[in-house]
């Protein structure tokens, strides 16, 4: 069996896709999926299963949540060591230290092209906010906060044609440790 993480993107954000945990985590039990424990109410969820195709994985969510909430929700899949990669190589800690209240991660689910990530480097200047790509992962840094970014995920979503959802970084290292339980 191997680890995996789930996010869901945009459920129980201002009233719209509501999904209660406790729902969720029963649809992901009727998968044959062990081990099934959520965290906060943002949509994200770590499971045991048999080693599978990450994008077959998320599909096999989607259309469970689908058939299950009549709604469609965008669903990345990662397995528990690319969590574990994103959260020991977040560049904003390396030799800066910056506050980690002002940190926070966007999942992609697939590499973005390279044009498309180089060409945004060039124009997408918004200080005092910073990003750094890196596979399907943007690092941000948001001093005033991820509320006034304009580095949101319709942003990179419409940028690099890609599906993104973002987590700050205390669910990321949260999620981190409830892989290992």
């Amino acid at each position: 069996m191997k680890t995996y993480v789930t996010i869901l993107r945009g459920i129980n954000v201002s009233g719209q896709k509501m999904i209660k945990m406790a729902e969720l985590k029963k649809m992901f039990e009727t998968l044959p999926f062990e081990n099934v424990r959520t965290y906060i109410q943002s949509g994200n969820i770590v499971f045991n299963a048999k080693p599978e195709n990450d994008k077959d994985l998320a599909k096999e969510i989607h259309d469970n949540i689908q058939k299950t909430f009549s709604f469609s929700v965008p669903v990345i899949v990662l397995e528990e060591k690319e969590l574990k990669k994103v959260q020991q190589h977040n560049p904003f800690l390396t030799g800066r230290n910056e506050d980690v209240t002002k940190l926070h991660v966007t999942f992609l689910d697939e590499i973005p092209e390279n044009t498309l990530v180089e060409k945004l480097k060039e124009t997408a200047q918004f200080l005092p906010d910073e990003w750094i790509a890196d596979g399907k992962t943007i690092y941000l840094f948001c001093p005033n906060g991820y509320g006034k970014t304009k580095l949101n995920n319709n942003f990179f979503e419409n940028k690099l044609k890609v599906t993104a959802t973002t987590r700050n970084w205390k669910t990321v290292n949260e999620l981190v440790l409830m892989t290992s339980k």
